[in-house]
């Protein structure tokens, strides 16, 4: 068999194994580019979008003017799908869910925990698909039943906000139990196309890859960010630690660098302000979501990659250079393509 027969022979495998996401998404690869704060804004979504992957703007913590406005800018980048991350704790959770419907948006990504009351159903009433990510099995389970489209799941390998279990364990316990009921996409520390190729055949729909985007070459990270991520190696990606048992902390994943040391200093911070009742739960997580708000936006806008929160995922080290999304996503393609024809084999 000559090269230009397995080629097609992979290919067309791997468009079938593809062909559910895909159409689920409504782009041509069932590839998403995960949401990172200050960094999935128009130019990365719209550059995703166009080449033939499903874009998602991170709305953090925007205002609604800032999401309506970005929302409309990236539509004026692409008329290809794309979907919005929410993040459930948003106090102006709804309001951001309503701009989404104003834009006819087809794909809502709720992350940060369980959707309020009325979250998802408010969602679906714009006509938008809701795509949620689930830690468990259980919780899958549960979310499947309270009407969502599709389910992220997002092992510990990932840059930013993180769970306890890998990647791998994850793809194995939730899989074989769920994939036929909803599309999957899995996530974490995929850097590869043989990785894509293997959760593919697990019966996953497609994946979810960010930290493999941050160097895009439409990517407006600061180029000190870009930097940071061609130099590192995956053991520099580091999970922050929770110093108080009272004050639940989500890990982050990011580079090693004084800003750790920054952020531990800030729940001690944080901490004390709940000892001396004055803050409640709430109010002191959402401060420490504020705290990376910021800390991101040092980093990636500023380069200040040293005080800054250099979040990135463990598939760092398989990050080396800059180039355009376009090619990131066919090389991602045509090494998936041909680990299925070798299997096949």
């Amino acid at each position: 068999m000559n090269d230009t027969s397995i080629d097609r022979s992979g290919s067309a495998r791997l468009a079938r194994r593809m062909e559910r996401g895909a159409a689920f998404l409504g782009s041509e690869v069932a590839i998403m580019a995960g949401a990172m704060s200050w960094v999935s804004e128009r130019n990365l979504v719209a550059a995703m979008s166009n080449a033939g992957g499903f874009g998602v703007i991170a709305c953090g913590a925007m205002t609604v003017e800032l999401l309506d406005a970005e929302i409309a800018a990236t539509k004026a980048l692409t008329d290809k799908p794309f979907g919005v991350n929410l993040i459930t704790m948003h106090p102006d959770l709804m309001a951001l869910i309503e701009v989404c419907g104003k834009h006819q948006v087809g794909h809502v990504v709720l992350a940060g925990g369980l959707p309020p009351k009325g979250s998802l159903e408010a969602i679906k009433a714009s006509g938008a698909k809701v795509i949620c990510f689930a830690p468990t099995l259980a919780l899958a389970k549960k979310l499947i039943r309270s009407g969502v489209d599709a389910l992220v799941i997002e092992g510990m390998e990932a840059g930013g906000h993180i769970g306890p279990v890998s990647t791998s364990v994850l793809a194995q316990e939730i899989l074989p139990a769920i994939a036929n009921d909803v599309p999957v996409f899995i996530a974490g520390g995929i850097g590869r196309g043989e990785a894509i190729a293997g959760y593919l055949d697990m019966g996953a729909a497609g994946v979810q890859l960010g930290t493999r985007f941050v160097c895009a070459t439409e990517s407006i990270a600061h180029p000190k960010f870009k930097q940071a991520f061609i130099r590192a190696s995956a053991r520099d990606a580091v999970a922050s630690v929770q110093i108080d048992p009272r004050l639940p902390v989500i890990p982050v994943r990011a580079l090693k660098n004084a800003g750790g040391e920054l952020f531990t200093a800030k729940q001690r911070e944080v901490a004390q302000s709940l000892d001396e009742g004055a803050v409640a739960m709430a109010e002191a997580q959402l401060a420490i979501e504020h705290y990376w708000a910021g800390a991101l936006r040092r980093a990636v806008i500023d380069g200040d990659v040293e005080h800054g929160s250099v979040m990135a995922g463990q598939s760092v080290g398989m990050v080396t250079k800059e180039e355009p999304i376009a090619d990131i996503l066919a090389t991602l393609m045509a090494e998936a393509a041909q680990a299925l024809e070798a299997r096949a084999a």
